[in-house]
């Protein structure tokens, strides 16, 4: 039987802290957390320490904090921090202390999800693998060996935040933790063991006493006093609420696009949907929203999950360059400003709904006797727009919009009308980094003699790497006498390999055959290739390969993959089952042992020069000098297959090129090169390409945002920069709040071009702007006289300007569409 928890709300009690009530403390209530005495509107971002160096974390978090977020939110990594059973790594990339700490310095919160489940598309959801081993154990159930485990693991991460004040009550950033996560998907499938185990769970966090509120996550039946939360897009409209009158509502997970897998087309989420959303969520007693992800990073190494590109939410406000994703930093941070102010009605305020119609609809915050006010006016229709009348005022509302009136009188923003900037990625060859010389050196394919693990059948692949190694050989030996072999030249015989996943590599006689692989949705394939068979003995040899560990699901520790069956078909005496033909196995590849990614480990082999196209299974290296400038690197790799790259014997993850979208196109083709793991000359680059392809191709890139755009209509609100709160009244922060496009470039940049300006009626989108039928002549000369040389500019949307009198196209709202290009002024750089 659970033991029963006393019902609280998480008052810290004055005499345990020595502090008043007031001073640091988290609480809770039906409206909001009230942090330190405070009732607070929190605005989080996901950010993953062990998804960027160290040396990016304080400008990932300063660029958060002036994107309006207060609260920064991260797992923890279970199997980064115990890869072996009590041995501890809490060190450079692991270093979770650190990070909190960094966090709490620039003054911002953290949202601590120690799961110690926790999905995140990373290795095994967080599960160490030496777990599985363990005896009679199961994930994730009321199962004593897991339990614990689970509790061991907690119980040392809470001892570290506590030894190192990392709570609020102690002075420190930390306002609330997770424990478990969206349990509510897999609960079902463990029956009474799943509802004893939430429960334990619920029991085991809470009795950590860390002095702040536990949350689960899609947990509908979380226990008191842990507080449900809402994961997905819509929690304004999805989320059924808090279990219990005192809890607050709050987001835990808002996607700010979708993770990619190999395979996958580009993954989008307008800013325009995401601040539908936000401003739906605070408008129904929401307090708390986290972007998730707000900077998604980069899955170094084997770190991803099954299938998951190395590349993590690129879509994110930052995207994994750590650059600013326009409009969509630049929307959120202004919807973040709009809500701040009327954030006194949202918390404090008397909340009150008027329908209209069915897709009408306010929604009012007031405190009687007070000019405390705040209204949402909401459009939920997906092809109209509206006007709607609020208070003796007509207010026209976008279709899908929100419009936002922290006075109940002034529209600040809309969800829809994008006020902030817009930008577009651009990748240069680097031209300091571009003189490559490459060299290349094979593996070479085992016989089953030679290989010390034997078994009679195929071994299941992730028992036997133990996640050690993406790879695992699989070979064997047949003798084949001429009678069995086909008479006619046009017809060859066919291996067939039935696989539980990922992919394979197939090799006879040492020549290779074919590669073949599944997917993320069904990782179980077929390969069949026909083969030239010759009298006398046979060698098969398949490289079994894995994707990641999977990350999610019920029964985790049961997921199989590797070689499962073996024949031959199209013989004499038909078809041949190889499956029990007796099998030698080896973990990894000889440059794996070798370190061949390491200066000490090229060392150990022979290298010859590389020219053009080379085979499967070939490691390739050469070096290069740090690209010139600050701009962030990365290498393409279309010209390759599937392998892995090292950066200084640094993985900077898997890359899979060869496997093309729906569209034709690879999911990911650039990959990330950390400043952090360069030297300015001399850096070692090694590639492992398992499938063949050509070096020569390979580029060193620079990254950039420094095109910037704006689009603006006439019905657009000024930015909300424009208003401020005085008194209780909304105020101009200048004299005249116009609407107007406006432009700022990053780093010390200035606008050193004009490539686009159109006032009339142009379409497109930034990088690719179009004129339409009505356009002002001297739209160029205009943009030009007010941005040239600039760092940041503003251009007024007013006819007058740009018309001079021959405006032809009066009877049309106009847009004013402008691109520019950011650049350093040639007198402020430096040679390299």
């Amino acid at each position: 039987m659970a033991v029963p928890i006393l019902p609280l709300v998480f008052l810290l009690i004055s005499s345990v802290l020595g502090l008043g009530q007031s001073e640091r403390s988290v609480t809770y209530d039906g409206r909001s957390l009230i942090i330190n005495g405070a009732r607070k509107l929190l605005f989080s971002g996901s950010i993953h320490y062990p998804r960027s160096p160290p040396e990016m974390w304080p400008e990932l978090i300063r660029k958060a904090k002036e994107g309006g977020l207060n609260v920064i939110q991260t797992y923890v990594f279970w199997n980064l921090h115990e890869p072996v059973e009590g041995q501890y790594n809490f060190e450079g990339n692991n270093d979770l202390v650190k990070f909190i700490k960094m966090i709490g310095e620039q003054g911002l919160y953290v949202t601590l999800r120690v799961g110690p489940f926790i999905e995140a598309e990373w290795n095994h959801g967080g599960f160490p693998y030496w777990l599985r081993d363990v005896p009679n154990i199961t994930f994730r159930a009321d199962n004593e060996p897991f339990k614990f485990h689970m509790q061991r693991f907690t119980k040392k991460i809470i001892g570290i935040m506590k030894k190192e004040k990392l709570f609020v009550p102690k002075g420190g950033p930390v306002i609330m933790s997770q424990i478990e996560n969206e349990y509510n998907a897999v609960q079902l499938a463990y029956k009474e063991l799943g509802t004893r185990y939430i429960q334990w769970a619920a029991n085991m966090a809470v009795g950590l006493k860390t002095g702040v509120p536990w949350v689960m996550c899609k947990q509908k039946d979380a226990p008191d006093p842990i507080i449900n939360t809402c994961n997905g897009r819509h929690c304004g409209d999805t989320f059924t609420g808090p279990n219990g009158p005192n809890k607050p509502s709050l987001w835990t997970e808002n996607w700010t696009a979708q993770y990619r897998v190999f395979g996958d087309p580009p993954a989008q989420r307008a800013a325009e949907d995401i601040a539908y959303a936000v401003a739906r969520f605070f408008s129904k007693n929401g307090t708390l929203t986290n972007y998730y992800m707000y900077y998604g990073g980069t899955n170094f190494g084997r770190t991803s999950s099954s299938f998951v590109t190395t590349r993590y939410y690129d879509e994110a406000p930052l995207d994994e360059y750590g650059l600013l994703r326009e409009p969509k930093y630049g929307h959120l941070k202004d919807l973040h400003k709009a809500l701040r102010l009327s954030q006194k009605a949202l918390l404090w305020g008397v909340p009150s709904v008027e329908k209209i119609s069915e897709d009408l609809e306010i929604r009012t915050y007031e405190k009687p006797g007070t000019q405390i006010c705040a209204a949402f006016l909401n459009n939920n229709s997906t092809k109209s727009p509206a006007t709607i009348k609020f208070r003796g005022q007509e207010y026209y509302l976008p279709r899908k919009s929100i419009s936002i009136l922290p006075d109940c009188k002034t529209v600040v923003f809309n969800t829809q009308t994008i006020v902030a900037q817009h930008n577009a990625r651009n990748f240069h060859p680097s031209k300091k980094a571009s003189d490559l010389n490459w060299e290349m050196s094979q593996e070479t394919v085992p016989k089953i003699d030679e290989l010390s693990l034997k078994s009679k059948e195929p071994m299941e692949l992730y028992n036997l790497t133990k996640d050690t190694s993406d790879y695992a050989w699989y070979t064997t030996r047949i003798d084949f006498d001429r009678s069995e072999l086909p008479m006619r030249r046009d017809i060859l015989p066919v291996l067939q390999v039935a696989s539980l996943g990922h992919a394979i590599l197939a090799f006879v006689n040492g020549e290779y055959i074919g590669f073949g692989h599944g997917s993320n949705v069904e990782k179980s394939f077929v390969f069949s290739k026909p083969v030239n068979l010759t009298p006398g003995d046979t060698h098969i040899a398949l490289l079994g390969m894995s994707v990641g560990l999977p990350d999610n699901g019920a029964y985790m520790e049961k997921r199989y993959a590797g070689v499962r069956a073996v024949m031959i078909q199209g013989l004499n005496a038909g078809t041949l089952d190889l499956t029990l033909n007796n099998w030698g196995h080896e973990v990894g590849v000889k440059g794996e042992k070798l370190e061949l990614y390491t200066e000490e480990g090229l060392k150990k082999v022979q290298w010859s020069e590389a020219k053009g196209a080379g085979p499967a299974l070939t490691w390739y290296k050469t070096y290069f000098d740090a690209p010139e400038g600050n701009n962030p690197v990365a290498i393409e790799m279309t010209s390759m297959g599937k392998g892995m790259v090292w950066v200084n014997g640094k993985s900077i993850g898997r890359y899979w090129v060869n496997y093309l979208s729906p569209l034709g196109q690879p999911s990911q083709s650039e990959y990330h090169i950390p400043r952090a793991f360069l030297k300015p000359e001399k850096n070692l680059l090694v590639v492992f390409e398992e499938t063949g392809g050509d070096p020569e191709g390979i580029e060193i890139l620079l990254v950039n945002r420094d095109t910037i755009c704006s689009y603006i209509t006439e019905y657009h609100p000024p930015t909300v920069n424009s208003w401020k709160k005085s008194g209780g009244k909304i105020k101009t922060v200048v004299d005249d709040a116009k609407s107007g496009a406006h432009l700022t470039c990053s780093d010390g940049k200035v606008i050193m071009k004009v490539e686009f300006a159109s006032f009339g009626d142009p379409y497109g989108a930034c990088g690719k702007f179009v004129e339409g039928k009505c356009n002002s002549q001297n739209s160029k000369e205009v943009v030009e006289k007010y941005c040239l040389g600039k760092d940041s500019c503003s251009i007024p949307l007013e006819r007058e300007i740009f018309d001079k009198g021959d405006d032809e196209c009066l009877d049309i709202s106009k847009v004013l569409a402008v691109q520019v290009r950011c650049g350093r002024d040639k007198s402020d750089e430096k040679t390299d």
